[in-house]
């Protein structure tokens, strides 16, 4: 969509973000557009707005979830634009609507909480510009898009990640439907953010990294107090072994999670030693199955890495696959397989405070994902604490691999969880569907790729002797 519009005689020049100019100018059924504040979101999207209006006729809807008086709308944001770029004489101000006097467009102000059934039999809307759209839920969605029935009308959602949990950061942001461009945009893409926003943006970044990242970077926070991994921990993970000067060693691993059905994907994470570098993946049906071990397979032999599979359900075939592939190629790749729902891994060892392995977790895949939190956490103090660790006790992520944003979200969706005998477990795929989140596939196979294993290990022998090799440990 090209927007161009001639401004009057003597009027300040249209301003707009120069770099979101292609955000705009890209076909797309569905714009969102999101990041930290200050960034320019809104102030961009109401410009554009302005100017499309002048164009031709349009039927713009500007809504929100809660919206009980106009001065809580982009009412008076509309407003102010069209006085910025010298249009007043081209528009007729209403008190609840604005209207263009020549091309006939209209501008009209909705909160979906209360007036989703009038918004649903609407007709002739052009653009539909959803502000604050973490709000929007899966529900309302499902009513507004095929509302906008018009040839080339549009979605617009503007807002500032909330939750990673969110319906609309899952749906449009991890998961991006067709005919949709998104677009991240902080602060630092702003050509207009005054000295005194940049003042508080510093500030906040002295009092919380955490903050700061959340409120000017758009990074979703995670559900922290429940979450098995923190937002944080991962966060401090990454280019961690550059931080500490550490030169990863140890095995190659790749943990692969294998696609059960459905929309739900393949992946692959490599690591070596403590440091994941690397990811893949794919969609892929379950008859599938044997193209993907075979990409597995090349994978797992260009890089020399012991393959970790998911084997419950779908993945239970893939063993068998990778040794006649093993077979027929003359190649041998080492795989073991992840049973979920297996026993713990040397149940009798001491975990912490005199509880055994078998007392503290449910089943394998809570102690596998509990090792991780803790070597991560562990990363977090060795950067932020300065306390010191092995580096097999360590988990660092390269901030170059593919489809690290995703990763990061993934790994701190699911929420911890107990079981009757009060053993910890993580929170089942049926209890992350009932939350409309997605199979976490690429956690998953993060996890995967540091689970414990009979020699030969993915984790050293020298930390696994120690029956706290868990737990902060000074090399002093």
């Amino acid at each position: 969509m090209k927007v161009q519009v001639k401004p009057q005689v003597g009027a300040g020049r249209p301003r707009l973000n120069p770099a979101l100019k292609q955000f705009w100018q890209t076909p797309a059924r569905t714009r969102v557009l999101y990041g930290g504040r200050a960034a320019s979101k809104s102030w961009d999207a109401a410009g554009v707005a302005v100017l499309f209006a002048c164009r031709s006729k349009a039927k713009i809807l500007c809504t929100r979830q809660f919206q009980n008086r106009i001065e809580e709308s982009v009412y008076t944001l509309i407003r102010n634009r069209i006085f910025e770029f010298g249009l007043r004489n081209q528009f007729i101000i209403h008190r609840e609507r604005i209207t263009h006097r020549l091309t006939g467009s209209e501008f009209v102000f909705y909160g979906l909480n209360r007036h989703i059934d009038e918004i649903k039999s609407m007709e002739g809307i052009d653009v539909c510009w959803i502000e604050e759209a973490h709000n929007l839920t899966k529900n309302q969605w499902e009513i507004l898009n095929p509302t906008l029935r018009k040839q080339g009308s549009q979605f617009w959602l503007t807002f500032n990640p909330r939750l990673a949990t969110d319906f609309v950061y899952q749906y449009f942001v991890l998961n991006t439907p067709p005919n949709t461009i998104k677009r991240k945009v902080n602060y630092s893409e702003n050509p207009f953010v005054s000295r005194t926003i940049l003042h508080e943006i510093a500030a906040c970044r002295a009092v919380s990294e955490d903050d700061y990242r959340h409120i000017y970077l758009g990074e979703p926070r995670g559900d922290d107090e429940n979450a098995v991994i923190k937002r944080a921990h991962i966060m401090a993970a990454i280019d961690a072994h550059k931080t500490l000067d550490i030169e990863p060693a140890g095995r190659h691993r790749i943990g692969f999670d294998v696609a059960d059905c459905g929309a739900d994907k393949c992946a692959l994470v490599f690591a070596h030693g403590p440091l994941v570098s690397w990811a893949d993946m794919w969609q892929a049906r379950e008859d599938e199955l044997l193209a993907s071990t075979a990409r597995v397979f090349n994978t797992a032999r260009q890089r020399n890495a012991h393959v970790i599979y998911d084997s419950i359900g779908v993945g239970a075939g893939v063993g068998a696959m990778l040794r006649d592939l093993c077979d027929q190629r003359g190649f041998h790749v080492r795989y073991d397989k992840f049973n979920a729902g297996g026993s713990v891994f040397r149940p009798d060892a001491i975990y912490t405070a005199q509880t055994k392995n078998k007392d503290h977790f449910s089943n394998l895949k809570a102690q596998a994902w509990w090792l991780v939190a803790d070597r991560l956490r562990n990363t977090y103090n060795a950067i932020h604490k300065g306390e010191a660790f092995d580096p097999d006790q360590l988990i660092f992520i390269d901030s170059a691999m593919p489809h690290l944003d995703r990763l990061i979200d993934e790994l701190t969706m699911p929420l911890r969880d107990f079981d009757a005998a009060g053993r910890v477990k993580v929170e089942s795929k049926q209890d992350l569907a009932k939350r409309n989140i997605a199979s976490p596939n690429l956690a998953d196979a993060f996890i995967m790729a540091f689970a414990p294993f009979k020699p030969p290990m993915v984790i050293s022998d020298k930390v696994l002797d120690d029956l706290r090799w868990h737990m902060p440990r000074s090399r002093f």
